[in-house]
């Protein structure tokens, strides 16, 4: 079969942030990651070993110059020597493993230098995705043509709605072509479309190089998740805005706050960090409850919730974001990062519901054992690791 990924940059822009400031400040640190699909899907025969050779064909795959260009041109907070590390970067095929069980389940699992393996979650969820339906013929059903107008019309309805959105849909997508249609529609959308909302980029780094679009991004779960199994969840979103902050001097500020739930993060997020950061990011939970514990919070350190940005993520419809603007305007600074309902909404072909989470981490390679982490969430089904780790993490941050 043809190479799923060809371009480096054919990833989002946090793994590349987060990479950065692992390097910077967790250089040693040594990291498992677990695959889970929630759908408990059944692969094709012969899935595995397919998926292996297209991991393997990563180790191809080197940045451009080009690449490097754009991203020193729209991404002016990642420093110099950073793109160093990037032109000597090679994926290592040898640091995942994958097979499907008797069912045909899919199992994967990824260890080694957090530096190293930190870009690959991306790339295979995509892989994965776009495999699976090109080995069950699905992909013959796509209408890319009415895929395309289905895009126009939900950028249109956004920004008329007022909305300020931006496509996260890399992880999941229907294929690398239903994406780069669906940004080219919102694309043409915003130079074209009179309104108050605005496509303002995606979370794609290529795609953005080839529409010019401002790439988006900051952090994903598994920065502090790692912090956590290394450290303990009680301090870990305190010592990722302190490394964050370190790296990035109060760039690239929108926190991610739900990797251990809101008590936790509220009792860490003091009045410094709160100034800080530009806003905080909602994946989990009841959206208005969210906002209304994000306004409070911002009240009860004096700060006006108006001046803050609040990225709303959590597997967003273009009728979701437009309720959630009109209720959050005039409260906060809404904004949207929206996914799988962007890249991979086809008629009768349900999306994968697929992730690739951190699960283990221990501070230097000379320690003899990793210690396990998790993710908790405000919605409980998408906690993830080990239900042993999971129920004592809860017990230390008193969660009941």
């Amino acid at each position: 079969m043809r190479q799923i990924i060809e371009h480096f940059t054919d990833d989002d822009l946090y793994k590349f942030t987060m990479c950065c400031a692992v390097i910077d400040n967790f250089p040693r640190a040594q990291v498992k990651y677990t695959f889970r699909d929630r759908n408990d899907t059944v692969y094709p025969a012969g899935f595995a070993d397919e998926l292996h050779r297209q991991i393997q064909a990563l180790e191809t795959v080197v940045i451009s110059n080009d690449e490097i260009d754009f991203m020193k041109r729209r991404c002016p907070y990642i420093p110099f020597w950073f793109y160093s590390f990037l032109k000597g970067f090679r994926y290592d095929a040898g640091t995942i493993t994958v097979r499907q069980d008797d069912m045909g389940h899919l199992e994967l699992g990824i260890q080694g230098c957090w530096t190293n393996t930190i870009l690959l979650e991306v790339k295979i969820l995509a892989i994965i995705s776009e495999l699976y339906y090109m080995m069950t013929g699905q992909n013959a059903t796509f209408d890319m043509e009415k895929f395309g107008r289905n895009s126009h019309a939900k950028a249109e309805r956004l920004i008329r709605g007022g909305c300020r959105f931006s496509d996260f849909g890399t992880r999941r997508r229907a294929s690398f072509a239903a994406q780069d249609t669906a940004i080219a529609a919102m694309t043409f959308c915003q130079n074209n479309v009179p309104g108050p909302g605005r496509f303002i980029g995606s979370s794609n780094v290529y795609l953005s190089m080839k529409y010019d679009l401002l790439p988006i991004g900051t952090m994903a779960h598994e920065f502090i998740a790692a912090i956590g199994g290394m450290y303990g969840p009680q301090m870990a979103n305190h010592l990722a805005m302190k490394a964050w902050s370190s790296t990035y001097r109060g760039a690239l500020g929108t926190f991610l706050y739900d990797t251990y739930g809101w008590d936790i993060f509220s009792l860490n997020f003091s009045e410094d960090y709160a100034n800080m950061f530009r806003g905080l990011r909602v994946d989990s939970g009841d959206n208005a409850q969210e906002l209304e514990r994000i306004v409070n919070k911002y009240h009860s350190l004096g700060i006006d919730p108006a001046t803050k940005q609040v990225v709303f993520s959590n597997a967003l419809t273009t009728d979701d974001a437009l309720t959630i603007q009109k209720l959050a305007q005039g409260k906060c600074l809404p904004s949207f990062g929206i996914g799988t309902h962007f890249t991979n909404d086809f008629e009768g072909v349900p999306p994968m519901n697929i992730v690739i989470k951190l699960v283990a981490a221990k501070i230097t390679e000379s320690w003899p054992f990793f210690n396990e982490t998790c993710k908790l969430s405000e919605d409980f089904d998408k906690n993830i690791g080990n239900p042993a780790v999971i129920r004592r993490f809860r017990e230390a941050l008193h969660i009941v």
